[in-house]
Order: C-alpha cells, then structure tokens, then sequence
C-alpha cells in the first residue's frame, strides 16, 4: 500500500478513536458520579460524624445567610452546603442582601457579612463562621428539641436575661432561647430554693449582697449537685459569696486585670483584655476565634479538692493586676487565669457529672459587648458545656498540616531583620561588586 496513503489513513484512525474515547468519557461523566479525596485527611470530605447528624434530622432544614452579592462569599457558602444538600436534598439555602435593609439587620442581631440562620422545625441556630464543625454542631443543637430550663438569679442587682440595658443579658439569652433553653427568673425572696427541674443556675454578678437565705439556697443546690455558671466581677464578692467561693476552692483576685499588649490589638483601654489562644480545655477545644472581655477580675484555685479544674481563660504575659481605681498595689504579674470549668462526680444518683464555671467577667456577654468576635460563640460553648450536651459534635480540626505557620517572637524578629536589614544590605554589596568588575574589565 501506498505509504502517504497508509500514514493519512492511520491519522484518520488515530483522530476517530480520540473522539471515541472523548464521547466515552463524557458518557461516563455524565451517568457515574465519582469523587476522589487525595487531601491530607480527606478535610474537603463530609465527615461520618455529620453524616450522622443529618440522618437525625427528621423535616426540612431552611438556612438563610445574609450575605452581600459583591465579592465570593456567596459562592464560597453555597459550595460548603452543597455537600450538605447532597447528603439531605431537603437542605435548602437562600442568600438575603443585609445591605437593602440595616434596620431590619439590626433587629435580627446580625453582625457579621455571610452571618447564617438555621431553621428547623420551630427552632433556629446562628453561625458567624461557616465550617464544617461549626455547622454540623448547629444541626445537632437543632436535633436536640427538648427545653433545657435555666435559672437566672434576680432581687441583688444582677444583670437581667431579659433586659435590653448594656450591661444586661437580653440580646445572648434571647438566642439561647431559640436553640432549646428556656430562661427562667429566680428570686429568693419569693423561693426559699432551687425548683428541683432546674438544669442550670446563673448568677451573673450581684451588685448587693445576697441575703443569708439565698446563700444557703445556692450551697444547698451545689452540694445537691446542680450546676452553676458564676459571672464575677472585679469587686464585687461580698462576703455572702465567699461560702459559695469556698465550696468550689477558688477565689476571687483583689484589682483587675490591664493588659498593655492590648494597645497593639486598637484597644485604647488596657483594662479590655483580647485573647486569641486558649489554655487546652474541653470547652475551648478547636475554638480559634477572638474574644473582647471589658474589666476582669483574675481567679485562683484556693486549695485542692474534689472538683477537677480546667483554666480556659487565661491572660498574656504581659497582663497584670492594678487595684481597682488605679491605686497602687502589689501588682500580679501574668499570665493569670480568670475562667475555670470545674467538674466533679456528681451528689445526686439522678446524674453522672456536675459541672461549674466561674469566669471574672459578665461583659463580655451582656448587650454591648455580645458582638465582638467570638464573644457570642464562646457563650454558646459555655452553655452547651454546662447542660451536659455532650452529644454535640466536636470534631477535631481535618485540616492540613502545613496550612498554619506558627513563629515566636523571637524567630520573627529574626526575619525582619534579615529581609528588611541583612537582605537589602547584601544585595547592594553584590550589586557594587558586579559594578566594579564591569568597569574594570
């Protein structure tokens, strides 16, 4: 045969079988999902403890972000939940421009571009970031249903749950109420104890002291053991609380905590203290957000006791102690702790674990101050922490580990000095050295 012949019959074979091949893969395309994770721990892949959550959820789930249409959020959002829609087509997703309406932004609380609101079934949920933990942790809020009752002690000045003042709780417990919590006002002036169906007792910063009638309630619920969420602040324990302080062996540091490394973070008061790393904690554990606490009054452990304590607020070193007005004292030099997890065994039969948190600060979840970063979503851990939802998913973070680098100061200092000193230094010397020989040659 014809060599030119054969050569442009084999171009002709060769060309048929590329589209053939083409047209098989697109068939296979088309017909046969497959999806290969090659990523360090399959971190873009659902989980099967979400997968888990989501065949729990028995209706529909509704969430709505309130994103702005400029930019890539949205369509950063809609990837994360397609996976979540793929595992429950009922998941469904709309997008709100907070930009057409502020007041009515205002109303809804949303603070944060991309803010999410899950509902389900008579119940919401509200995330500031969207991950995979983040989200599937809501969805397990959403699953629980049943009302946990929380107490919140009134009658001494302390910061109201529904109260709409700067310094109250309103704005937080609000949400709490939307995801199963019902606040319950608790006065013992009118109670001579804790109602036995009682879940979780709050005593958010007393501004009076207690009467002794109030102080033996809450011993008596303690030593029963119910659990406590105490909000101390700077000053403010009186002697009709020091039993309570002495029953969990702790106490209250005298002053307040200023930190002068807060300047660097835009914050004109040194008395506002910014944290962004956590002591290891169950109730911090994966939590990476930063928080805003106003006027702290920094904790101790007293004495050793039966309660296993956790610090998961802890201050920088650079932090230490004034007395409160600014007068001279002996300061303490950080880093201090001003929140405590404390659990024991519990007294009671009817339950396994007794929990307790006391943290030197109200603020940082009152009305003013609930929106400044993490505030709100470590509230939530708090909260989630001390009504026993263990069964809220807290998965360990999937992602790669070379995504973060982490350097000291002092390795930092280095680098600055090389690439803003050393470096440019060097290349002049090399450029002068090239010079010289050019002209000399």
């Amino acid at each position: 045969m014809n060599p030119p012949l054969m050569r442009r019959f084999h171009g002709w074979v060769f060309a048929v079988l590329v589209l053939l091949g083409a047209g098989a893969i697109g068939y296979l395309t088309a017909r046969h999902d497959h999806v290969a994770d090659w990523t360090y721990n399959s971190r873009v892949s659902m989980s099967p403890e979400t997968r888990a959550v989501l065949a729990k959820l028995s209706g529909p789930v509704d969430i709505v972000s309130y994103a702005s249409p400029q930019g890539d959020l949205r369509q950063t959002i809609a990837a994360v939940l397609q996976r979540y829609s793929q595992a429950k087509p009922d998941l469904h997703l709309s997008f709100v421009d907070p930009q057409k309406d502020p007041a009515a932004m205002r109303n809804l609380g949303i603070t944060v571009d991309g803010e999410l609101i899950l509902h389900y079934h008579d119940r919401e949920q509200r995330l500031d970031t969207l991950t995979e933990r983040s989200l599937t942790d809501a969805l397990e809020r959403l699953v629980r249903g049943n009302d946990r009752i929380v107490a919140f002690v009134t009658g001494d000045g302390e910061r109201r749950a529904d109260g709409v003042a700067n310094a109250d709780l309103g704005t937080f417990v609000a949400q709490l109420e939307h995801s199963g919590m019902r606040a319950v006002p608790l006065n013992f002036s009118q109670a001579a104890a804790v109602p036995n169906q009682t879940d979780l007792v709050v005593l958010a910063g007393p501004q009076a002291a207690l009467s002794p009638g109030a102080s033996k309630a809450l011993a008596d619920y303690l030593g029963s053991g119910g659990n406590l969420l105490w909000l101390a602040d700077p000053g403010n324990l009186d002697p009709s609380l020091q039993p309570l302080a002495d029953a969990l062996g702790i106490r209250v540091l005298p002053g307040e905590l200023i930190d002068a490394s807060s300047a660097a973070l835009g914050m004109k008061d040194p008395r506002m203290i910014v944290l962004g790393d956590y002591p290891p904690s169950t109730i911090t554990r994966g939590f990476t957000l930063s928080t805003l606490f106003p006027e702290v009054a920094p904790l101790a452990q007293s004495r050793k006791s039966e309660w296993k304590l956790e610090p998961f607020l802890r201050s920088s070193p650079q932090a230490t102690t004034q007395a409160l007005g600014g007068n001279a004292a002996v300061p303490l030099k950080g880093p201090l702790d001003f929140g405590f997890a404390l659990s024991r065994l519990s007294p009671s039969p009817a339950k396994n674990e007794q929990r307790v948190v006391v943290i030197g600060n109200g603020d940082f979840l009152s009305n003013s101050y609930l929106g400044n970063g993490g505030n709100r979503a470590l509230g939530e851990r708090i909260f989630d922490w001390l009504l026993g939802d263990d069964e809220l998913i807290n998965m360990p973070a999937r992602g790669a580990p070379d995504r973060v680098l982490t350097v000291s100061q002092s390795e930092l200092n280095v680098l600055s000095i090389s690439f803003m000193l050393i470096l440019p230094v060097l290349l002049l010397i090399i450029g002068g050295v090239i010079a010289w020989r050019r002209r000399r040659a």
